[in-house]
């Protein structure tokens, strides 16, 4: 046996890997009882006029955490009950609107044997994920997403790892299939996530870019000395160039300026030096995508248009300060 830390390394992500992938065929065939049962899954969930409870004990438990988690913030009601905790009293958190996924890989785990008869006396759907359909969760449930055979990771111990793998993988699987099916978009994504940089990265132009901010314009026609003077007044690094219906048609930087000087760049006009159809983006933009153009361009600063008119400009110090980067 190889004990050198990169080979067991690249050993586990090759056996999980290979877990996944026999996950991916069943799914691949509608007739597979992963397929039926997944697909029953989502109408029920779709259905439902309650919330998702997901309880799952140990590596399960972390595993059912975060899909309660990933339901929640993308637009499917739903939370964890610890399956110990519903033993005293927690139960009284599951409603009879609800749906219950139960998550054990054995499918024995013995805390779980008060949430699954309550769904039984309530008449509460519960989906089972586990990799022994014939245990008795796997029998109790009324929606079966048994996992493939797989081998674990850890071949010494037989510690959760490719089966925890899968099991949060089908679960981001549904997730994402409930999401696209509501037409969940990232501007409901973000009133789940204000805070943080996600938040920010989420959010439109409009709301980061300050307000009562002068944004740097001259029109056509203007010499280069008065754009000189317009981009040291504005302190962004460059000047916008309107034409005479006060739309966006070029810029000149600071750049453009030096790479200039030695020909007499003062002396000349804006209609000479500016460059034509600056990249820019609309008050709607997401800060994210405003974000992606400043790096890929490698450039600080665009210009906010709407209706081909511009209306603010956004800097790389405004994604600093708000947290987008």
């Amino acid at each position: 046996m190889d004990d050198n830390p990169l080979s067991v390394a690249a050993d586990v992500i090759r056996i999980e890997g290979d877990g996944l992938a026999l996950m991916r065929a069943a799914l691949d065939d509608p007739s597979s009882d992963l397929a039926r049962g997944f697909f029953a899954a989502f109408e029920t969930i779709k259905e439902a006029h309650g919330r998702v409870i997901v309880s799952g004990m140990g590596k399960s438990g972390h595993i059912a955490r975060k899909l309660a988690a990933t339901l929640a913030s993308t637009g499917t009601p739903a939370m964890f009950v610890h399956p110990a905790e519903a033993s005293h009293g927690d139960l009284g958190m599951v409603g009879d609107q609800d749906i219950v996924i139960a998550m054990s890989n054995s499918g024995e785990t013995p805390e779980l044997r008060d949430i699954i008869a309550y769904c039984g006396r309530y008449d509460i759907p519960l989906i089972a994920v586990t990799s022994r359909p014939d245990s008795s969760l796997g029998r109790a449930a009324d929606i079966l997403m048994p996992l493939p055979q797989a081998d674990e990771a850890c071949g010494e111990t037989r510690a959760p790892t490719t089966s925890t793998t899968m099991t949060l993988a089908l679960g981001d699987a549904l997730a994402v299939a409930l999401l696209r099916d509501k037409g969940f978009s990232r501007e409901d994504f973000h009133a789940y996530h204000p805070g943080g940089k996600l938040g920010a990265s989420l959010q439109k132009v409009r709301h980061i870019t300050p307000e009562g901010r002068v944004v740097p314009l001259v029109p056509l026609g203007t010499g280069m000395r008065r754009a000189a003077e317009a981009i040291n007044k504005g302190g962004f690094g460059c000047v916008g160039v309107t034409d005479g219906e006060g739309r966006l048609i070029g810029i000149v930087t600071d750049g453009d300026i030096r790479r200039r000087f030695d020909n007499g760049v003062l002396d000349q006009f804006v209609d000479k030096v500016m460059t034509k159809n600056p990249r820019s983006v609309s008050p709607d933009t997401l800060a994210a995508e405003a974000l992606g153009i400043l790096a890929k361009t490698k450039i600080t600063a665009l210009f906010v248009v709407e209706d081909e008119k511009p209306v603010g400009l956004i800097h790389v110090h405004d994604m600093l300060s708000t947290g987008v980067m």
